[in-house]
């Protein structure tokens, strides 16, 4: 019951309330995140940016728990996706590495062209993709923009910049699967 007080202040625009909120889980949450990514300047970005968006998107927040379980669940997916792209860029410069003289393309000729088939696949899939999500995409994965701040940037809802996100990815993994099919 406090919790839905507490939130329907928020809602309304109540600093005081939000600072309350603030004040009392920010320190715990940047331990909570520090324990999963192992870096507190990592752990204190992910909190600060759900404090923003908490804020940001408050008129639309719907809590089905308490506010403590949802602040939590959101620091432990933002650590853990952290940690997921962390893989991924970690796979790519070992990649990179491994291959320091040589360009991105296979040696064997039939690697070659497969290569270059799955680049041209790529690249027209993304082609394929409405304006709006192409450029979410290429923010994301090319630049290295975080949600929240492709959303502010394109004056989008970090929800809206999510599912362009996941319905870009969701393209590309179809496209490829047929080619996988097919090879």
């Amino acid at each position: 019951m406090k919790d839905l007080l507490t939130l329907t202040k928020i809602k309304n625009g109540d600093v005081k309330a939000f600072e309350q909120v603030f004040r009392l889980y920010y320190m715990p949450l940047c331990m909570f995140a520090a324990s999963i990514t192992g870096r507190m300047d990592i752990a204190e970005e992910i909190v600060q940016e759900l404090f923003y968006v908490f804020w940001k998107e408050r008129e639309r927040l719907q809590l089905f728990h308490t506010i403590k379980s949802y602040l939590y669940g959101a620091v432990r997916n933002q650590s853990l996706q952290y940690w997921e792209h962390q893989d991924v860029r970690n796979r790519y410069r070992d990649a990179i590495l491994s291959h320091p003289d040589k360009d991105d393309t296979p040696d064997d000729p039939q690697e070659q062209i497969e290569y270059k088939e799955l680049e041209a696949l790529v690249n027209r899939t993304l082609e394929k993709l409405p304006e709006r999500r192409l450029r979410i995409f290429r923010m994301h994965r090319f630049e290295g923009k975080k949600y929240a701040e492709i959303a502010s940037n394109l004056s989008l809802s970090v929800k809206t910049v999510e599912a362009e996100m996941t319905k870009a990815l969701r393209t590309l993994r179809d496209e490829l699967e047929i080619y996988m099919k097919y090879d």
